[in-house]
């Protein structure tokens, strides 16, 4: 089990959660407007039918206010992989544990639901430097980059992380 930061809790997401990640989000500078409305329509998913839905939200909050969350899920027509959709702490408490804390939960579902590899994409932006030092920190490595695929000079990047079952 990962550490936790004194009076972190973290659970499944609800609909009563959707504001305060919205603006988590709206708050984060490495996302646009265009991937927030993305974003939206993932937890919307979820939050309409999280069964049905394929994906999975976990909320990390501190005095009953969220200060993060992760949206994962299985990768549609694969045996045992799975993607991390989503991920964002309050910039006002980024440093603290919370994403570290949120990932590693993740991984335990994964592993325990029967996960092997888990993948992740982002951006080769400058602005998403530390976000893929953080998955680097944790054991993820670069797999694929596809030049100019979000824009010209904007290459996507792909980690993967092996998991045990």
């Amino acid at each position: 089990m990962p550490e936790r930061i004194e009076g972190l809790k973290t659970r499944a997401g609800t609909a009563a959660d959707k504001a305060a990640i919205m603006h988590i989000l709206a708050e984060t500078p490495e996302f646009t407007p265009a991937e927030v409305v993305v974003a939206e329509e993932v937890l919307d998913c979820y939050l309409n039918d999280p069964v049905q839905s394929g994906y999975y939200v976990l909320v990390a909050d501190i005095a009953d206010k969220v200060a993060g969350y992760i949206c994962y899920g299985p990768t549609p027509l694969t045996e045992s992989t799975w993607d991390i959709y989503w991920m964002a702490t309050a910039p006002a408490l980024k440093n603290h544990g919370i994403g570290k804390t949120l990932l590693a939960l993740a991984e335990e579902t994964i592993k325990a639901r029967g996960g092997c590899l888990i993948l992740i994409e982002t951006s080769s932006q400058p602005s998403y430097e530390n976000t893929r030092g953080f998955y680097q920190a944790r054991d993820y490595e670069i797999v694929s980059t596809i030049p100019d695929f979000y824009a010209p000079g904007d290459d996507l990047i792909i980690f993967q992380k092996r998991v045990e079952r």
